[in-house]
């Protein structure tokens, strides 16, 4: 109950009481002893109390009994040092409701002078529902977050299995080229031979052309594996320093012609930008994918713009893939202003062997070696998509401290590849690649020996009694890997050279997609030029 004593301690004015009980927020006041002198309506109802039950109440009745000495403590402090202040943010306080609930809340206080002595004036606000809601934004923020981080993870993983079985078939796929390749030569060969271009019968013409038909679904089919190994990131590498400007003008001319009079090509070269260390041929690919796909996403002709720029990455950026060092980036952005994508066909975008096309019109390798091409150099790529307004791809290459080289050698004569009687050791398991490689060596000048398989070879390096200028080594052999084999040859015959020859080496020759100075590669399916071309540098050391 109130008594006539307390009741003095309460302000007698009725414009106060009337202002308090209007204010949107629950108010209490306290006198210095820490009794309650007035509350509003607001108040009452937060706390469930009457008016006339907390009037002359210690304060410490809305406050949880084990803060209730601190709050004493905090209460005399604040009356000594007698001055206006508030007091809010922080960690949130708490307070007890008359039936024992305990809330969070948060505080204002402000000291009120008058006749009866200073008088402080907490505004008290329940923020249960506000902490409830941050606590539901984290949750599914979280929540979020891990779901990213799970379908990234499962993308990559994917992408790793898809790989791994690239790799496994490009291993025998690229061996059956090799061999349709070379033997489609031979037959376009004997045709000239028979009746030189333009002379004979229809029939040599017919044979001609149908074996160059065959030449070129197999080098279609070699190109559909190199796309294979570059996205399973098992493509052999040669990087070297590169501008992003010299490779986008070095194709411009292609690209032209390949997107058509319809689209218009605008290229744009930062001069700020720096070299990066990646493959040339490998960049030239990736800019020629991404620019058919433009060209195919505007059918109705548009605009397809190429800008390269330099950029300072830093410890947030997305990537679609493994997450990249900070540091210092070229960029290449391919835009369109074509047709664009749906999320779900974004999210997908880089899996090999998905396309929106029709059938027949895509292999769906395109993306995916681009994604190879990319994440093998340490970059990054990352898509942005609008349907009706187009897409635009962001390719980011680490910039490296060495500088680009622009001279590439003269490619040589046939007739200046040929042989003069050197002997070259031959070890293929396939026998029909074996025999053409054979074919192609002895027409050309080499001494071949050509055993069955590794062991074979072995022994036949220990009896044979003349020397051994070359070991003409496959890589994956069932028995014997290529390098153990150039190991045992070696250490007999320190003078010979070593050429591997393989589709699929780069699990036991490189490092990151890199391929050893120390070895050379011949790879397959390979021509007459280019196995000649090898012999002939590897013998020359």
């Amino acid at each position: 109950m109130t008594t006539a004593d307390d009741k003095h301690l309460v302000p007698d004015d009725s414009l106060f009481r009337q202002l308090v009980d209007a204010a949107p927020d629950p108010m209490v006041g306290a006198d210095r002893h820490g009794r309650i002198v007035f509350v509003n309506g607001q108040a009452e109802r937060l706390f469930g109390y009457g008016r006339d039950e907390l009037i002359g109440q210690p304060i410490e009745v809305l406050v949880p009994d084990d803060l209730a000495q601190a709050h004493r403590e905090m209460r005399e402090r604040y009356f000594a040092n007698a001055v206006h202040r508030a007091m809010g943010g922080g960690e949130p306080l708490r307070a007890r409701r008359k039936d024992g609930v305990v809330f969070p809340t948060e505080i204002s206080l402000s000291g009120l002078r008058t006749d009866s002595g200073l008088i402080v004036s907490a505004a008290v606000r329940d923020i249960s529902d506000r902490l409830r809601a941050e606590a539901e934004r984290v949750r599914l923020r979280e929540e979020a977050d891990r779901a990213a981080l799970q379908a990234q993870l499962l993308r990559t993983q994917r992408m790793e299995s898809l790989g791994q079985l690239a790799g496994g078939v490009a291993h025998d796929f690229n061996n059956l080229l090799a061999v349709i390749v070379n033997y489609a030569a031979f037959i376009s060969d004997s045709a000239d031979e028979q009746h030189p271009a333009g002379d004979g019968p229809e029939m040599w013409a017919e044979v001609r052309q149908d074996a160059q038909q065959i030449m070129r679904a197999a080098r279609r089919g070699g190109d559909l594996t190199r796309q294979l190994l570059a996205f399973a990131r098992q493509e052999v590498v040669r990087p070297q320093a590169v501008d992003w400007a010299t490779v986008v003008h070095g194709v411009e001319d292609m690209l032209r012609r390949s997107i058509g009079e319809h689209i218009t090509l605008s290229i744009t070269c930062g001069g700020d930008c720096g070299p990066i260390m990646a493959d040339p041929g490998q960049l030239e690919q990736v800019l020629v994918n991404l620019a058919v796909n433009a060209r195919d996403a505007m059918p109705g002709g548009g605009t397809l713009s190429i800008e390269t720029d330099s950029v300072m990455v830093d410890g947030d950026h997305v990537t679609h893939g493994p997450a990249i060092k900070p540091g210092e980036y070229a960029r290449l952005r391919v835009s369109d202003t074509g047709t664009g994508m749906p999320r779900e066909v974004v999210d997908r975008i880089f899996e090999p062997f998905f396309t929106t096309k029709a059938p027949g019109q895509g292999t769906g390798l395109g993306l995916a070696m681009v994604y190879g091409i990319v994440t093998g150099a340490a970059g990054t790529v990352t898509v942005c998509s609008e349907e009706g307004v187009g897409t635009t791809f962001s390719i980011l290459l680490p910039v490296t401290d060495q500088r680009p080289t622009t001279a590439r050698p003269a490619e040589p004569r046939l007739d200046q590849l040929a042989g003069h009687g050197e002997t070259v050791l031959l070890v293929e398991d396939e026998p029909s690649l074996r025999q053409v490689c054979r074919r192609l060596l002895d027409t050309s000048g080499y001494q071949v020996l050509a055993p069955n398989d590794a062991a074979a070879a072995v022994e036949l390096a220990d009896r044979h009694p003349g020397s051994i200028d070359l070991l003409l080594t496959d890589v994956v052999m069932p028995t014997m890997l290529g390098t153990a084999l150039a190991e045992r040859v070696t250490a007999k015959r320190a003078g010979t050279k070593v050429l591997f020859m393989s589709g699929y080496a780069t699990p036991f020759l490189a490092t990151h997609g890199t391929l050893d100075p120390a070895n050379t590669l011949l790879e397959k399916p390979f021509t007459r030029r280019e196995l000649l071309t090898a012999v002939h540098q590897a013998l020359a050391g």
